[in-house]
């Protein structure tokens, strides 16, 4: 029981960096151009690492709460980059072309998220496994 737990606790600690480290790294791709044009990088990026992140959590921790704890980091992260800092340092902007990019991130990566989440909680539970494993009742 307690090594079942340690496991859970381990994909837990695993999911919600990896989730934390890809809204940090998708938020500072944000401003990313090739010459004057944005490249959405970004929000290619918060789709596929969210629809991709949730369900591994899932199937690694056969847990749904840690399942779910990779779309609410992720998130949390993205509207911390929201937030100005004291400094006045703003990661996620609100106007022109960049903020079109920042509004698309959100929303996208957002729904990317939920998606992937209402799925794994949708799931029919998994009974588990009976017996010795061995194949054959004696």
């Amino acid at each position: 029981m307690i090594g079942r737990l340690a496991v859970r606790t381990g994909w837990a600690v695993a999911a919600v960096a990896a989730a934390a480290w890809l809204a940090l790294v998708e938020a500072f791709w944000l401003p990313l151009r090739a010459g004057a044009v944005p490249i959405p990088l970004s929000v290619l990026a918060a789709v596929a690492g969210n629809l991709l992140l949730v369900p591994l959590a899932h199937r690694l921790s056969g847990s749904r709460a840690v399942a779910v704890l990779p779309g609410v980091v992720w998130l949390a992260v993205a509207l911390g980059a929201t937030v100005r800092r004291p400094e006045g340092d703003l990661v996620l902007v609100g106007g022109g072309v960049t903020g079109g990019v920042g509004l698309a991130f959100l929303l996208f990566g957002v729904v990317a998220a939920a998606f992937a989440v209402g799925r794994v909680l949708a799931a029919p539970v998994r009974p588990a496994p009976t017996g010795s494993g061995s194949g054959g009742a004696r």
